[in-house]
């Protein structure tokens, strides 16, 4: 397997930041001083012009591009490379005031005013043509100067419009999708409430005011994410007319607003903007926290089956919280090299030199106000760097994963809308996150991958609460059980098409009813204060919220039974042989418990890879190789020394020592090793 590298003519892992040049024109000393100080943190790379467009364009069709010309030929002659950034994301005042249409409309119908970021109109022709102008004199400027390694496109795409402009492209969505209306009415069930359409025209988007059933919610939200592809295809052509550096933009954490799966095709590699809220509480609990964000690292890592660019995080703190506590010592190094574990090929920063005004003055940044080297944060962030110069050699490498897990932004939106159940929070992630958690505490790599993902190849599937499946996800699943494989899943499983219809004739659906060996006949939500208790192997385990009644098919194993309430003795957890595989399915919500068990006893039976075997608890193993090597990354996210029990022998990147035997690691300690296969 060759390594994946985000540019092969700049093969090494990132260490930079958002860079804004633009801010400090006036005073450019600070300019020279700044790479004094990149150097001094073994900074290689900065992405630049994310919010420059008011300066390389202060007025319609007057360009300046002298700042640019100079900070990259600055960059470059100081050994630094460049991501350079399309502008998209924060247009400037001239074009909103005489061309209101870039502004966007609420979902009541009000034309917002200029201000903060991503309010323009996805739609609008004129902030289209726009993009397309600016990114295209970047390109044929700076697309083949040697300080840029890539495109970082607009920022942290986001939001949406109830302009006329994106009704009427919804209206042509919604033609082009269905084809006629009356299929379109059959499809989301129109004859209740006498919600029958005669044209596509007659269809609000959704709306307090108006609609916001589900069927049509879920279309809205298709169209919105297609809108935003649409634009990201617009910047991207615009950049690739004379360049062709590899394009990447930078997504955000458990943002499902927008189904970036459905974006990605557009990008040559993914990145994202990392903010653990380290230290939150009392409680403290770190392990959960560091699992949170791994279970989002693995879901970038998965969408190109590449190394992922981390573009955003805060050595630091941030300011948008209530309340915005420092990372303590230890705690950057540590969070910045978990990134790298789970397979980023770089560590940046937003952003390089704090603000001086503005809303964004007090977020962490590597240069404070008093802009000195001798600061804690400073030392941390070169701490990071010197570490990421010693196992450089992992860039573009990849972890060996063999455990998929499902989690489906549509189906989130679906359960989001379904008048059932919960109806405010069905916790979708939070059931997901606890099968992830269990294989994370285990050290055994995870792909996190959507409902339309190719399965073939993993030894286990877990798809937890997968209510909406389309036929051929169906399809995908059966076939992958009947052939072997091992799939883990739910209550609230298989219970609508993509439109949000019911199956017919019972759950979980077609096919899936035989993969798993049961029908499923009622749910009973629980309210937050009951619970239930499930009987597995003579001990008793906790259940909440919903307990599923369900009824096993001939040949199905019952492995657990309900403890209590009416349906008490009825199977909560059925084991089924189907084909080659087998399918697992949880009727009821544990805390955890339960589900770490039944994943130990799988990670066995079916000899999940693991580096190290029995890790403390909060502490994990995660590993990437490629080429006969293999850097293997120990992570402790407890407030205590830990030992790690080892018998092999590795080299350790940082000390150059090697190591047999156990391995120490301090308090939000972190350590990687080199091993020879």
């Amino acid at each position: 397997m060759k390594k994946k590298y985000f540019n092969k003519d700049f093969p090494t892992l990132l260490h930079g930041a958002d860079y804004n040049p633009e801010q400090w024109v006036d005073t450019k000393e600070i300019w020279d001083e700044d790479m004094r100080l990149m150097k001094l943190a073994s900074v290689n790379e900065a992405s630049v012009g994310i919010f420059s467009w008011s300066v390389l364009e202060p007025r319609e069709n007057e360009y300046h591009f002298e700042i640019f010309d100079e900070i990259l030929d600055k960059i470059y002659n100081n050994g630094g490379r460049v991501i350079l950034a399309t502008p998209s994301g924060a247009r400037p005042v001239w074009m909103a005031k005489k061309y209101p249409e870039v502004l966007r409309t609420n979902e009541r119908g009000e034309k917002m005013l200029y201000g903060g970021r991503h309010n323009h109109c996805l739609t609008s022709p004129y902030y289209r043509k726009k993009v397309r102008e600016m990114n295209t004199r970047l390109s044929e400027r700076y697309g083949k100067h040697p300080a840029v390694i890539g495109w970082h496109i607009s920022n942290e795409y986001s939001g949406e419009c109830f302009c006329p402009l994106c009704q009427d492209a919804f209206h042509k969505f919604l033609a082009k999708k269905y084809g006629d209306i009356d299929k379109l009415n059959f499809e989301w069930w129109n004859t209740f409430w006498s919600h029958r359409f005669n044209s596509f025209e007659e269809i609000d988007a959704p709306s307090p005011l108006g609609d916001t059933y589900s069927a049509l919610y879920l279309d809205w939200q298709r169209f919105v994410t297609e809108q935003t592809a649409s634009f990201i295809k617009n910047e991207v052509e615009a950049v690739r007319t004379h360049s062709t550096l590899p394009v990447t933009a930078n997504f955000m954490q458990h943002y499902t607003q927008l189904n970036y799966w459905a974006m990605e095709q557009e990008l040559d590699a993914v990145s994202w903007d990392s903010y653990p809220d380290w230290h939150h509480d009392a409680a403290n609990d770190l392990p959960h926290t560091a699992a949170d964000i791994a279970f989002v690292h693995d879901t970038y890592r998965a969408m190109k089956q590449k190394p992922f660019l981390l573009m955003e995080s805060t050595p630091s703190l941030v300011n948008w919280n209530e309340y915005n506590k420092l990372k303590r010592p230890g705690m950057h190094k540590l969070a910045s090299i978990q990134a790298v574990a789970h397979g980023a090929d770089s560590v940046q920063y937003f952003q390089w030199r704090k603000s001086r005004g503005s809303l964004e003055k007090f977020h962490g940044a590597v240069i404070d106000h008093n802009p000195t080297e001798n600061t804690r944060v400073f030392r941390d962030v070169a701490e990071v760097g010197s570490f990421l110069r010693k196992i450089d050699g992992c860039a573009g490498t990849m972890p060996k994963v063999e455990v998929a897990l499902i989690f489906d932004t549509e189906n989130e939106w679906a359960l989001s809308k379904a008048q059932a159940f919960c109806r405010s929070n069905k916790k979708y992630y939070d059931t997901c996150f606890k099968f992830y958690f269990a294989l994370w505490q285990r050290g055994i790599a995870v792909d996190i991958i959507d409902a339309n993902r190719p399965i073939d190849g993993y030894k286990m599937v877990v798809a937890p609460m997968l209510y909406m499946v389309k036929e051929e996800t169906i399809s995908k699943l059966e076939s992958y059980v009947k052939n072997g494989g091992t799939l883990v899943s739910t209550y609230i499983t298989g219970m609508v098409n993509e439109n949000d219809l019911c199956y017919l004739n019972g759950f979980p659906a077609n096919e899936l009813g035989n993969v798993f060996g049961l029908v499923s006949e009622e749910v009973d939500t629980l309210f937050p204060e009951d619970s239930n208790f499930i009987a597995y192997k003579g001990e008793e385990y906790p259940v909440h919220d919903y307990c599923e009644r369900i009824h096993p098919k001939d040949g199905a194993e019952v492995l657990a039974y309900y403890a209590k309430d009416f349906y008490a003795g009825e199977p909560a957890l059925v084991k089924n042989k189907y084909g080659k595989g087998e399918a697992y399915y949880f009727a009821a919500r544990d805390d955890g418990e339960l589900s770490d068990k039944i994943i130990s006893e799988l990670a066995e039976s079916l000899s999940l890879s693991v580096d190290f075997e029995n890790l403390p608890y909060g502490v994990t193993s995660h590993s990437r190789e490629c080429d006969g090597e293999k850097y293997i990354f120990v992570e402790n996210y407890n407030v205590f020394p830990v030992t790690v029990k080892n018998n092999r022998e590795m080299l350790d990147l940082e000390t150059g020592a090697t190591v047999k035997g156990d391995i120490e690691l301090d308090k939000y300690g972190v350590r990687v090793f080199l091993v020879k296969k």
